[in-house]
């Protein structure tokens, strides 16, 4: 991956701190016979190294691969619908922070995930019945 490609992808995280309960860690070894960009293999090599529970992935060729190499894989969209689901977060109000990023995720994935909080919240007994 040529360094203009790297720069741009980590760009939208510069200036900004880590919170103190994220760490940054490399894997100690790489499988190159894994068809993917550098990120997505990293993260791979890395899950299967911590035995990860999941991984967190969006490119459809990472997807596959780290289902290949039989890790669970969870997207960003399932994964705010999970917080969205415990309380942490309100998914329209994220959704809609995330549009405006550079995040590159399919449109008809974020409705379809909207539509079932939608779904979820009217199934929802009302506090005050």
């Amino acid at each position: 991956m040529n360094s203009s490609r790297r720069t741009r992808r980590r760009s939208w995280a510069s200036g900004r701190a880590l919170p103190a309960w994220a760490a940054v860690q490399a894997p100690k070894a790489l499988n190159l016979s894994l068809d993917v960009d550098a990120g997505e293999l990293e993260a791979i090599c890395l899950a299967q190294e911590i035995k990860a529970a999941a991984v967190l992935m969006d490119d459809r060729a990472g997807r596959n691969a780290a289902r290949q190499c039989g890790l669970a894989v969870i997207g960003t969209i399932g994964l705010l619908e999970q917080a969205a689901a415990c309380g942490v977060l309100d998914l329209p109000q994220t959704m809609e922070r995330l549009r405006q990023t550079n995040a590159r995720l399919d449109p008809e994935l974020i409705h379809a995930a909207l539509e079932r909080d939608k779904t979820r919240k009217q199934a929802r007994p009302s506090a005050s019945g």
